[in-house]
């Protein structure tokens, strides 16, 4: 088994994923698109880990993207495996902020991507409050004090 790539240290969530045949395009590399699926495929194990997905099904109140930013290191082609570290860096009133790394077994970092995502009451259609007891676990999960 491989050691874990040093880009992903810091990171309390990692998730690894095969690339696939049919993930790649005309071009003979990885379609941009999946390196996105993966950060919401680490996203979600994040999430989940919080709880805020059962959250989301109780009380009507999750997360919701609301800005994504990805930075395209190099292409991926199949086969490979990439690994994809999931971290929250801030946390606001209504906001968090969390950063990815992409991984390749092959060739190291393939990309880093930033997004944003927001407190909301699916009901209601409008932005809340982060909870405190979100703002606890996050920062338990973390490992650190979030501002």
């Amino acid at each position: 088994m491989k050691t874990m790539h040093e880009a992903l240290a810091g990171f309390p969530v990692v998730v690894s994923i095969p690339t696939q045949w049919g993930e790649q395009d005309p071009f003979g590399h990885v379609n941009n698109v999946y390196y996105l699926r993966w950060c919401e495929t680490a996203r979600i194990e994040y999430m989940d880990r919080l709880g805020l997905l059962r959250l989301r099904e109780e009380e009507n109140i999750g997360p919701i993207m609301a800005r994504i930013e990805c930075n395209y290191r190099r292409p991926v082609v199949y086969p490979d495996t990439v690994h994809i570290g999931a971290r929250v860096t801030r946390i606001g009133r209504t906001s968090f902020t969390m950063d990815h790394v992409v991984v390749s077994d092959k060739l190291g970092i393939v990309a880093d991507a930033s997004s944003v995502l927001v407190m909301f009451d699916y009901a209601a259609q409008t932005p809340q409050p982060v909870p405190q007891q979100v703002r606890m676990e996050l920062e338990e999960l973390e490992g650190r004090v979030l501002k």
